[in-house]
């Protein structure tokens, strides 16, 4: 199955302060804050939605198609993603801005002051699907993931126009985007995913009652955290899915870009609507017991005992007839 994975690559830059943020501000000096910390820490992670999904997909075996915008600087990043099963070649490289950027420094209270950088991102808008699809042939699936707006309003209207089957996974975009563009994002969508917060913002960005939204999409995923995901469609049951138990608990980011490379793999190997959902959430699971949304590894038979555990044997079976 040809899936195209559309959406943000980025590089997250993670810094510890040992101190309190708070302390050093001055409360009748914050019209001119000017503040330097010596950091303890820095960590630099592989990130970005769709390169998240892709590389969780390579993880279990299923070659994706990463398409977005990066700068020059991407050359290691992207060694690294063919390594793990991923096929770059529609990534579009920028003659003048940088690859995405995250950078966030922490102090020992937990506050933050972050910023994101879209770079070449930006870039993202100029990309045409269908010269993904002429490449391979056609497409299968294309997963439109949080990215430039104008460039995810595009990919949707040309999968319509195309015929391409797609999935909408806004994500935080959600939060920056008119009611008009949500909605062109979403109609005609194959499965819609959302988070349990996401799920109501959607409903208020578009003005749209639950089932009208439920007539535009083939199916809607929300996931709930630690309770799992439902599933709703206009003409069928309602679907619940409960995670498997976590080992311990690490660095949550990346959590859901786990959840739906699980679930593409599970279509992608042509298991049904459940199955596909079982393995995303196990997916998930392994990827929230390891800092870092491209650090964990996946041993075969360890994963399916735990398929095994939450789901029976059965599901373990029928997953591990169909995974590589």
């Amino acid at each position: 199955m040809r899936i195209a994975v559309t959406g943000s690559i980025a590089t997250d830059h993670l810094m510890s302060f040992p101190g309190r943020i708070a302390e050093q501000l001055i409360a009748d000096q914050l019209e001119s804050v000017s503040l330097s910390f010596l950091v303890d820490e820095l960590e630099v992670r592989r990130g970005g939605v769709a390169a998240n999904i892709t590389f969780g997909l390579g993880k279990l075996g299923v070659t994706s198609y990463l398409v977005g915008a990066v700068g020059q600087d991407f050359e290691e990043y992207r060694a690294w993603l063919e390594r793990h099963g991923v096929d770059t070649a529609s990534v579009h490289v920028s003659a003048t801005k940088h690859t995405s950027r995250f950078l966030c420094t922490t102090d020992q209270d937990f506050n933050q002051i972050a910023s994101f950088y879209p770079g070449a991102m930006n870039e993202a808008r100029e990309i045409e699907l269908k010269s993904v699809a002429d490449r391979l042939g056609g497409l299968d699936y294309v997963v439109i993931s949080a990215n430039d707006p104008d460039a995810m309003v595009r990919h949707t209207e040309e999968c319509r126009q195309r015929g391409y089957k797609f999935v909408a996974d806004p994500g935080q975009q959600l939060a920056r985007m008119d009611g008009d563009s949500v909605r062109k994002l979403v109609q005609g969508a194959e499965f819609l995913f959302t988070n349990e917060y996401e799920h109501g913002l959607l409903l208020q960005s578009t003005g749209w009652s639950h089932d009208e939204v439920l007539a535009q999409v083939g199916s809607w995923v929300t996931s709930l955290g630690a309770k799992g995901l439902k599933v709703e469609s206009a003409n069928g049951p309602t679907l619940e899915v409960t995670p498997p138990k976590e080992k311990q608990k690490g660095d949550p980011t990346g959590v859901g870009d786990a959840l739906r490379a699980g679930f593409l793999a599970g279509l992608s190997a042509e298991l049904g609507l459940e199955r596909a959902l079982q393995l995303g959430c196990t997916l998930a699971t392994v990827s929230l017991e390891t800092d870092g949304p491209q650090e964990y590894d996946i041993e075969r038979e360890s994963f399916l005992a735990r398929i095994a555990e939450a789901y029976g044997e059965t599901a373990a079976t029928e997953i591990g007839a169909k995974l590589r």
